[in-house]
């Protein structure tokens, strides 16, 4: 299993999906306390669950074009 790069592209998912998540909430005209929680919440759940189907992808050997994990036959 490609376990660093999958580590690396997580970390940089919930960086982005926080950053995303926090700027449309304090657009909407929350404070910025409530931004930030609900961005670092919701990058998590939603980071996890990308990282979850990808494992299982993985492991039952279903190909994506755009992860290309899998080894070639």
């Amino acid at each position: 299993m490609p376990i660093r790069k999958w580590v690396l592209q997580y970390a940089v998912m919930v960086l982005i999906l926080f950053t995303l998540f926090s700027g449309v909430q304090y657009l909407k005209g929350h404070s910025i306390e409530y931004a930030l929680e609900f961005g670092a919440l919701w990058g998590l759940i939603s980071s996890t669950i990308f990282l979850v189907v990808r494992i299982r992808n993985y492991r039952n050997r279903i190909a994506c074009q755009l992860c290309n994990d899998l080894p070639e036959k």
